[in-house]
């Protein structure tokens, strides 16, 4: 009987992620359906959406890269030390999700424009511009997609029990070897994906990478050109384009970051 029943649960839930799936694939699988081979022919060969997808993918990897180098740190303090204004200090890593892209990128022009506080920094001292850059590409991304990268390393420093990092100590291991050794290894599946979500959430940026840096284009802000320039069937084609890329991403990054672990948690 509790067999049954457990069949019927697992039946129930297989058809409403079903249902979740068809969500997503419908919309995706009428927009490649309804391309024309001989304008998606033209756009894969037009260098400056060649230029535009290369910029999304590589420019969102060093986004995803940075973040990782900065909110990994962020992520084990959180996961491991209590104090004061902790609460606070996970409210404003999560403050960009509530932020409306284009305000974002306006509150970003504030600080990393020609006459902002950091940007004329730069510019002055190290004749490097955020306005209509790709390192003003970054900076944008990078806002709107930290969230992800702290919060998913955290979610694995936090799965990880804490006695196996009081061992090492008792050991004589200092608290960086403990890290390096025990916590970063055991909480590495976390912190890849937090990279690949980074770069995911990177790379769909529009709004606050159209303010503070419209040219070069990114892949987002190509469609917007196109459409606006052409017309739907152009600016769709460009997007089926960047899709595909998306999916081999995410298809290789899976692939490489939890081939090695088992995929799927097998028993």
């Amino acid at each position: 009987m509790r067999f049954k029943k457990a069949n019927l649960m697992y039946y129930v839930f297989s058809f409403m992620g079903g249902l979740l799936i068809l969500f997503i694939l419908l919309p995706l699988a009428r927009s490649i359906l309804a391309q024309s081979p001989a304008i998606l022919i033209e756009e894969a060969g037009d260098k400056g959406v060649q230029e535009a997808i290369f910029n999304s993918i590589f420019l969102a990897a060093v986004t995803a890269t940075i973040a990782a180098l900065f909110g990994v740190p962020l992520a084990y303090i959180l996961a491991r030390v209590r104090f004061f204004g902790k609460s606070l200090i996970e409210s404003i890593v999560d403050l960009p999700l509530a932020i409306p892209h284009t305000v974002a990128g306006i509150l970003l022009l504030f600080v990393f424009g020609r006459y902002g506080m950091v940007g004329a920094l730069f510019e002055r001292f190290f004749s490097l511009r955020f306005v209509g850059t790709r390192l003003g590409i970054v900076v944008a991304m990078l806002f709107v997609s930290l969230p992800f990268m702290v919060n998913s390393a955290r979610e694995g420093f936090e799965s990880v029990d804490v006695r196996m990092e009081q061992v090492a100590r008792t050991l004589g291991a200092t608290p960086s070897e403990v890290f390096r050794r025990v916590s970063l290894p055991l909480a590495i599946r976390g912190v890849l994906t937090g990279w690949v979500l980074t770069w995911a959430r990177a790379i769909s940026e529009f709004g606050a990478v159209i303010i503070l840096a419209y040219y070069p284009m990114t892949a987002p802000v190509k469609v917007y050109d196109v459409y606006s320039q052409l017309d739907l069937k152009h600016s769709s084609a460009v997007s089926v384009l960047l899709l595909v890329f998306c999916l081999a991403g995410f298809v290789i990054f899976r692939l490489l970051a939890y081939g090695g672990m088992g995929m799927g948690n097998k028993k």
